[in-house]
């Protein structure tokens, strides 16, 4: 696993597919503060993420929250072993947190076509059986705001998943999309994201997070947008 300064009080935490965001509130000077973890990977990633922690100088224990922007196993995946290594609090959808909890199936993407070429490869690197699941979850709605950056506001973009949910921190610019939004492998653009339940959905998705204004925008897959996100976020839903 890679782990990328991309703020002072922001790592970007990159799996073999997806990756998590680490956010720490606090003093930048003393490095000191309460963290929080955006995603949690997939399946088994809870001890990697507990060594990037402590790599980073922190204590695991430190991650007071694990915020889910939706319930597939390469972002929900490694909550529950997580959870049990941090002592965090599972966050997720109240559409979702019965399904990270593992009492109902989520429904399938419906794949257009030519995204089946792509699907099938990122499940080879996906490890294979079930996985650990959180023991509770606690569920929230679009339009909480979290005691996190200074007031995290809960933004519910479905279209991804049924409760997938955005991220914004108003205060910092900073915009954590999870899927409904991502940065191509070929070349880098701002695209809508992709293995989605309702395309026309997340079009609009991609409108309202444009409408945010953040400066930064974190992917749940490809490489970060570190300045004018919000016009990023624009021509990607025009387009």
């Amino acid at each position: 696993m890679d782990v990328v300064e991309l703020l002072p009080r922001l790592h970007l935490l990159r799996f073999p597919v997806g990756q998590a965001y680490l956010w720490r509130d606090g003093d930048d000077r003393a490095g000191h503060g309460e963290l929080t973890l955006i995603d949690a990977g997939p399946p088994r990633s809870g001890a990697p993420i507990a060594e990037a922690v402590t790599a980073l100088g922190r204590d695991p224990r430190d991650v007071r929250r694990i915020v889910l922007t939706h319930f597939h196993w390469d972002h929900a995946g490694g909550a529950g072993e997580f959870a049990a290594l941090s002592g965090g609090e599972v966050l997720a959808h109240r559409l979702e947190a019965p399904v990270v909890r593992g009492e109902v199936p989520g429904p399938e993407p419906v794949f257009e076509d030519w995204e089946r070429q792509l699907h099938e490869p990122a499940l080879e690197h996906l490890p294979e059986g079930d996985h650990v699941r959180p023991g509770t979850v606690t569920a929230v709605s679009g339009g909480d705001v979290l005691d996190v950056g200074g007031g995290a506001h809960v933004v519910h973009v479905p279209g991804h998943t049924p409760g997938s949910i955005a991220l914004h921190l108003p205060e910092h610019g900073v915009l954590f999309t999870g899927d409904t939004v991502a940065a191509s492998p070929v070349d880098g653009s701002v695209i809508p994201g992709v293995f989605n339940l309702d395309r026309g959905q997340i079009l609009a998705a991609c409108g309202r997070l444009a409408e945010l204004d953040a400066d930064v925008a974190c992917f749940g897959h490809g490489d970060p947008v570190l300045g004018q996100a919000a016009r990023a976020l624009r021509n990607a839903a025009r387009a």
